[in-house]
């Protein structure tokens, strides 16, 4: 389907929501430009450690609360800009994991058990420092009412360090959204290279969003099923989007685009200037090809990708 359709269908104001990628690396961008431009508000999000889909969905408004390892767009923005601002003035309400620990949250979601111990975060703040306040907690049904839980080992040996293990809550979104390389019709999804947790995102929800670069027949994801990461019946829908993980990169199709983002970074520390970034990419356009067309295709095949390194060799970066 498109992308419109899927999101109207199935991201609602006030869902809980995950979207996949790791920082400059295959964000659902064409997705997240189309929830905005649906005004779609409210939303409950949880990340692993994301970059530009995190900081554009924040900065359109449309993110009452987050669940996150971590949010930055590397050198342009070490941490995503927008982000920083809502958590600094109080716009949204925010938890704060580690990497691991989400990791951990997102494949407890993925078992259908309430939580998974780990021993990750014994001796840090994260384990002090709470951002959901007891009365928000409270209010909000579906979120747990700890943050988590820090117990004796009960299977602890004498002579056996640590005496303590973390158990961490599961997350279980309604919708998650993630890019990948390839798709079969049908919905088997083939990741290349690194998978960071979406393949615990996807399976963790009850419902999946899949956009991907190639779109083939389900005969030809079958020739190498070791490839494939996700099965069909995982996935509610399929969406043929080219550069859907623009401006972020989409390793072995294209990398990210540091001509984009450093335009970014310098309208979205201005409020007025953010607001019209967001009326001539966002919503002066009806969809994500229509944004690649503004971007121009001279710019979109700069950063094309080169075998076999997989990413836009000799690219300027600066």
């Amino acid at each position: 389907m498109s992308m419109a359709e899927a999101i109207s269908r199935f991201v609602k104001p006030g869902c809980h929501l995950s979207i996949g990628g790791f920082t400059l690396n295959r964000n659902p961008m064409a997705a997240v430009y189309e929830i905005i431009r649906q005004r779609i508000d409210n939303l409950h999000l949880y990340a692993h450690s994301n970059g530009q889909g995190v900081d554009e969905l924040i900065g359109a408004g449309c993110v009452r609360a987050i669940e996150i390892a971590y949010g930055g767009n590397g050198r342009f923005a070490p941490t995503c800009i927008r982000f920083r601002k809502a958590i600094e003035t109080g716009q949204i309400h925010f938890e704060d994991y580690s990497n691991y620990q989400m990791t951990l949250r997102f494949m407890a979601g993925a078992m259908g058990v309430p939580f998974l111990p780990t021993t990750s975060g014994l001796g840090t703040d994260i384990l002090q420092k709470w951002g959901f306040s007891p009365e928000f907690r409270e209010a909000e049904t579906r979120l747990p009412r700890e943050k988590l839980l820090v117990m004796d080992n009960p299977f602890r040996r004498q002579d056996e360090d640590p005496p303590k293990v973390v158990l961490l809550p599961a997350v279980n979104p309604d919708v998650t959204i993630i890019h990948v390389q390839k798709a079969g019709r049908e919905g088997t999804v083939s990741i290349n290279g690194l998978t960071f947790a979406d393949v615990e995102q996807a399976k963790a929800a009850r419902h999946l969003i899949v956009s991907c670069e190639e779109l083939v027949e389900e005969d030809e994801m079958r020739l190498e099923p070791g490839e494939n990461q996700l099965p069909f019946f995982l996935v509610d829908a399929v969406v043929h989007q080219f550069y859907g993980a623009y401006p972020t990169a989409c390793y072995g199709c294209y990398d990210y685009d540091p001509q984009f983002l450093k335009m970014y970074q310098r309208l979205a520390k201005d409020d007025a200037l953010y607001a019209s970034y967001l009326g001539e990419y966002v919503y002066g356009v009806d969809n994500h090809q229509q944004l690649c067309d503004l971007v121009g295709r001279e710019q979109l095949q700069r950063i094309r990708a080169v075998n076999p390194q997989g990413y836009a060799a000799g690219l300027d970066r600066r």
